[in-house]
């Protein structure tokens, strides 16, 4: 883990460092997705319960979610592989919105049992699905880069501070 800003910059450039941007950009645009669907659906009543929009608002942003891991972070191209990539992917999907429902089963109580506005509502049913992204994302990070390795690709990091640092070091 780089120590510095400089450190910082030169894993950055890396091949883990890009793919660990990429899978976190895809997670932020994941997250945004299926949070201005939960604010929409639920906010405007098209889906008056907190459960169902919750799901609703996860399964749409799971299609979009993968093709943007696939191709941008996992490198991937041509025809998905049902096996390797399409059933593990859905399965993390649905156990991070098994997690999301754990939350949204939450919100619901809290909505129930307090006479608040349907705009403090939402901001409670959206505010525990970003919770539940929040608290479920570094798991899903961790397992996808052990499944998803678009092989073994060398890091290119014979500039980097680091490698600089080793050559001009006495006995080096």
């Amino acid at each position: 883990m780089p120590r510095n800003l400089r450190e910082l910059r030169e894993w950055s450039r890396s091949y883990e460092g890009k793919k660990l941007i990429r899978f976190t950009t895809t997670s932020l645009i994941s997250t945004f997705i299926s949070e201005s669907l939960i604010l929409i659906t639920y906010g405007f009543k098209i889906i008056p319960g907190e459960i169902q929009a919750t799901l609703f608002s996860n399964v749409v942003a799971m299609f979009p979610a993968y093709h943007l891991n696939r191709r941008w972070a996992w490198g991937k191209r041509g025809p998905s592989k049902l096996r390797s990539e399409i059933l593990p992917y859905c399965g993390m999907s649905a156990l991070g919105t098994s997690f999301s429902l754990i939350g949204a089963t939450y919100a619901r109580h809290l909505v129930h049992s307090h006479h608040w506005g349907h705009l403090i509502n939402t901001g409670i049913v959206g505010g525990t699905n970003i919770g539940a992204f929040a608290i479920f994302w570094v798991l899903k990070m961790l397992l996808f880069n052990r499944i998803f390795r678009p092989g073994n690709r060398p890091v290119r990091a014979k500039h980097s501070y680091r490698a600089q640092r080793e050559r001009t070091a006495p006995g080096g």
